[in-house]
Formats: C-alpha cells, structure tokens, sequence
C-alpha cells in the first residue's frame, strides 16, 4: 500500500483485495482507541463519510473510509461479476488493516449495504477473534421495506445515457433528495461521476451492480437474520424517522435478535441519514464511541 498525501488530516492509499481488485481508501488520523471504519452503502463512496470522518478524527479518532468495489475510485469487476462474499471479503481486509495502536479491533459504522457486509462479517465470525468492536448500523436491518429500496434502484437505473451537464446531475439529485436544503455543487459532484467516450456524465459505480448484487441480496436475508442473533459486541441502530426502507417493524423485528442492541431514531432523516442530519449522527457517533472506553 502506497499512501499519497491528500490534507493535513488524511492521506489516501490503494489497497489490493484477495482478488486483486485495487480499493481506494482514505484514513483520517488519530490515536484515540478504537479506531473506526465506515463502509458505504450502495452506490455511495466513501465521501459520503468525510464530514463525519473529519469530525471523529478531529476529536483524536483515527478513522479509515473506502469505495467498495465497483464504486468510486475502487476498481470495477472485470466481467461485472459481482457477489456479496467479495465485499464482505474486502471489509474485512480494510479492518484488518484498521485495528488501533493497542490492537484492538475497529468499530465498523455501516450504512444500508454497509451494515449489512458488517453484519455478516460479525456474526460469522469466530467468537474469540470478533473484526469489530462493536457495530454502528445506519438505516439497515436484515429485513428492509422493499418498496423503499425500490425507490433507490429506481433511481439508479433512471439515468442510463448519463447527463450532459453538472448541471442537470444536480437536478436529478435535487428531485431525488428534495428534504435537502443545499444543490450540490459541481466540486461536490465530480467523485461522484465519471466522464465518457462521447463526454457525458455517468455515475461513478459499476451498472452492472444492478444485475448481480441486487439480483441475489433477497435470498441472503436467512443468513442475515442467523448472522445478527451471533453479534455479541455493542451495537447501535441510528435509523431516520423519515426513512422508507426502516420501518418501526423492521426495527422491532432487530432488536428481538439483538436484544443487546440501542436504537436511535433521528428526527427528519430518511435513508439518507448522514447526508441529511450529519450534526446530529456524528454526535450519537460520539457519545457511542465514549461509551466504549468507560
């Protein structure tokens, strides 16, 4: 791993899967134990964590975030052969590589298909060697509401020639996201799209995604639900109130299999909880994390 110097507060580094997809990855200094790694969700990059990992590293956390394969700067399957072993095989790499000075093992915070990769990973785990010290779940339970998320892919496929302008990007994602008060701008678009042969704007992740991954994630909910009751390390449900793909059934339905679990509903989210009520989940984020080293 060759790592590059992006700011005073991060560096970027490629890391080669078992497979040898390169991911791209970005570390946020800090010495604070545990350290923590955020795993997006999907067709999000890792970006989607910066003012959050910017915040936590501030506060002397180190902080590790990375595109998953087929997103992002990370690099796409050849084939687009994409199975749901692969991501949690990379996440447990990037964790690896995570643990804090003392060797503890990182807290995973994980949103939508982040959470559920965590998941897997920790509950498939041997009991003596846990990746993660605890579990950060954004808006995900092993069951989700299918029409929320058929929203999501909706709107990923809605685009298929791509956009001719930053402007018109913009516009799609103003009418996708319209609780949000500020239009991203085209420095904050440009990770997220990708220009092609006849120069139009594409999305940064890999469409045929949308054929494998999502074809198969339904018939893994059996190994989710047995995956969650094995957690034994400290989790923590951050949903939004506004969400469509958690419903207060979902969550019960969790929380009788993690009974360990706390949740926190926060007010006017949806989905999209850490683009829409950063402030507010960095800061349960925190008095989690504090919560730990008592």
């Amino acid at each position: 791993m060759v790592a590059s110097p992006m700011s005073p507060s991060s560096t970027t580094a490629s890391l080669v899967s078992l497979d040898g997809i390169a991911l791209a990855t970005q570390r946020w200094g800090g010495a604070r134990s545990p350290s923590l790694v955020f795993a997006h969700g999907f067709g999000q990059t890792r970006h989607a964590w910066n003012g959050a990992a910017r915040t936590l590293a501030e506060q002397g956390f180190d902080a590790t975030t990375f595109d998953a394969r087929g997103h992002g700067e990370s690099e796409r399957v050849p084939r687009g052969e994409y199975h749901m072993e692969q991501f949690v095989h990379d996440l447990l790499m990037v964790s690896a590589r995570a643990h804090s000075a003392d060797g503890r093992p990182p807290v995973l915070v994980g949103a939508s298909m982040g959470g559920l990769l965590g998941l897997m990973a920790a509950g498939e785990a041997e009991a003596d060697r846990p990746p993660f010290s605890a579990l950060i779940l954004v808006d995900i339970t092993p069951r989700w509401e299918t029409a929320g998320v058929e929203r999501i892919l909706g709107f990923m496929r809605a685009h298929p020639d791509g956009f001719a302008s930053y402007e018109e990007a913009a516009s799609a994602i103003e009418a996708y996201l319209p609780q949000r008060r500020e239009r991203k701008s085209e420095a904050q678009l440009k990770p997220l799209l990708r220009q092609d042969g006849r120069g139009r704007l594409r999305w940064h992740w890999d469409p045929a995604l949308l054929d494998g991954l999502v074809q198969e994630s339904e018939r893994y909910q059996p190994r989710l639900f047995a995956a969650a009751a094995r957690v034994e390390v400290p989790v923590l449900l951050l949903s939004g109130s506004r969400s469509d793909v958690v419903s207060s059934h979902t969550v019960e339905e969790f929380l009788r299999l993690v009974p360990h679990a706390r949740h926190v509903s926060l007010a006017d989210a949806t989905h999209m909880v850490a683009g829409d009520a950063n402030d507010a989940f960095t800061r349960e984020i925190t008095q989690f994390m504090q919560s730990l080293t008592r």
